[in-house]
């Protein structure tokens, strides 16, 4: 049992040399390498990536699981295929956001995801969690998609400050002393309605601030969607997977819950992922 090695900088120095000394520490250690971390694979690390190169090397179960769940998001798809993205990272997810534009059927936006996006359709959004530097990258999105294939948010609940009950204005007409931090119930039954009939359904971060209750109805929402509906659903990220233990709702009513937020984006983009890359190599 190691202690965790992010402490130390050659764990993820870009540096292939620094990586690989200590790699090769690691290495010395043992006489096989399994991976099980796929919340990890997408980093280029010395723990994840290297030390794989130096040893005889095994995905665990783990990772053959995540890898087999988000395959179906990316080959074979049943249709139609819907996509709810949510949360407060919002720069992480953007990079996904074009590649779900080509595949997904719709994509439904809510958290601190809709606000760039509200915000290039002309609207303010009061004090909200707004990453501005995201308003154009929103604006070309909304561009490329073909219409109604993104849908905002048509209503929110609002408050001065997280505490309260809050108070439902639509999503245009946010007041310049009021912050967003759910959807609101018009768009939390839209939402549910659009998700039932859906067959394939991705859903990474939650519609508000769930952990307090007058702000975890757009989430119950979309979840309680998602388990009375036939949907092969991939939860993925941390705080979404919070998000349904929070609300009493049971892992194994969705078809897979990911450990791996920023891993799934990278996965269902195509995109090469350095540590299921290095299990690859004989």
């Amino acid at each position: 049992m190691l202690e965790n090695l992010r402490f130390n900088t050659a764990e993820t120095s870009k540096d292939d040399e620094q990586r690989g000394a200590l790699a090769g520490q690691l290495a010395e250690l043992a006489d096989l390498y399994v991976s099980d971390g796929f919340g990890a694979v997408h980093r280029k690390h010395a723990s994840v990536y290297d030390v794989a190169l130096r040893l005889p090397h095994a995905a665990g179960y783990l990772v053959k699981a995540e890898v087999d769940a988000l395959g179906r998001l990316t080959a074979n798809i049943r249709r139609p295929y819907l996509v709810a993205l949510g949360g407060a990272k919002v720069a992480d997810k953007f990079g996904a956001f074009g590649s779900l534009i080509a595949v997904a059927d719709r994509i439904l936006v809510g958290g601190a995801m809709a606000f760039p996006f509200l915000v290039a359709r002309g609207a303010k959004v009061g004090t909200s969690l707004l990453e501005v530097s995201q308003v154009a990258a929103a604006a070309e999105l909304l561009r490329r998609a073909v219409p109604g294939q993104i849908e905002l948010p048509s209503d929110v609940v609002v408050a001065a400050e997280p505490g309260g009950s809050g108070t439902v204005v639509a999503a245009d007409a946010i007041p310049a002393d009021q912050m967003a931090l759910d959807i609101g119930p018009q768009t939390a039954v839209r939402f549910g309605a659009a998700l039932f009939p859906a067959q394939t359904v991705f859903w990474n971060g939650p519609m508000g601030m769930f952990e307090r209750e007058p702000y975890a109805g757009g989430t119950r929402a979309v979840a309680q969607a998602l388990t009375d509906g036939e949907a092969f659903t991939v939860v993925g990220g941390g705080d979404t997977g919070a998000a349904i233990r929070a609300l009493g709702l049971a892992e194994d009513a969705f078809g897979y819950v990911s450990t791996g937020g920023g891993a799934s984006l990278e996965f269902i983009q195509g995109k090469t992922l350095p540590g299921l890359a290095a299990l690859e190599v004989s």
